[in-house]
């Protein structure tokens, strides 16, 4: 397949790619367009038709990602599952897939102090309604009994995303655990402490 050939969807990965690997090893500040166009051996026109701006690329980089999650989330809960298994469920997709991009999201985390006010809360308005989905499916399930009350529904979700958030801080792709026995783990360990045995003195 020719450059000119590929794909849309192709190009903008290779160029995603490029960013990330530039912007880990030197910075967002440090990294210019022009290398980041070099390193994706694309024109720079090629770049600016899928990106706008530098801004928008450091943007991308984990927008691409929670982009992802909210269509699986949105998927998970139009189940309709117990509450059990739908936590289970959130939690797994979480797990998994912050691993698989864990250094994009380690490079976004440590830059997006750069990102301009509108950006910075399109970010915060699509990690709210994650936050808020998860916070649901845990009231839900106290609501009917299925899970005790031992511990708020604002603490169960803090739990989850305090771990999923630190993730790429120390996940290694050639680690012990495998993603998926990380999220089997977590998910045990928040189901066990929201079990309705757990809530009884």
């Amino acid at each position: 397949m020719t450059l000119a050939a590929e794909p849309a969807a192709g190009l903008r990965t290779r160029i995603l790619d490029a960013a990330v690997d530039l912007f880990a090893r030197q910075g967002y500040e440090g990294t210019s367009v022009a290398q980041v166009v070099a390193a994706a051996g694309v024109a720079k026109g090629g770049f600016y038709h899928h990106f706008p701006s530098k801004q928008d690329l450091l943007y991308e980089v984990y927008g691409d990602l929670i982009t992802r999650q909210l269509d699986a989330m949105d998927a998970i809960v139009a189940r309709r599952l117990p509450a059990a298994q739908t936590l289970r469920l959130l939690i797994d997709d979480l797990v998994c897939s912050t691993a698989a991009s864990a250094r994009q999201a380690l490079v976004f985390w440590r830059e997006m102090h750069v990102l301009e006010d509108d950006r910075a809360e399109q970010y915060r308005r699509a990690r709210r309604r994650y936050h808020d989905t998860l916070r649901r499916v845990v009231r839900t399930g106290q609501a009917n009994g299925e899970f005790a009350t031992v511990a708020s529904a604002d603490v169960v979700t803090f739990t989850v995303f305090g771990m999923v958030n630190e993730l790429p801080r120390w996940y290694r792709p050639n680690g012990r655990k495998r993603p998926a026995q990380l999220a089997t783990e977590l998910a045990d360990l928040v189901l066990a402490g929201l079990s309705p045995a757990a809530g009884r003195d």
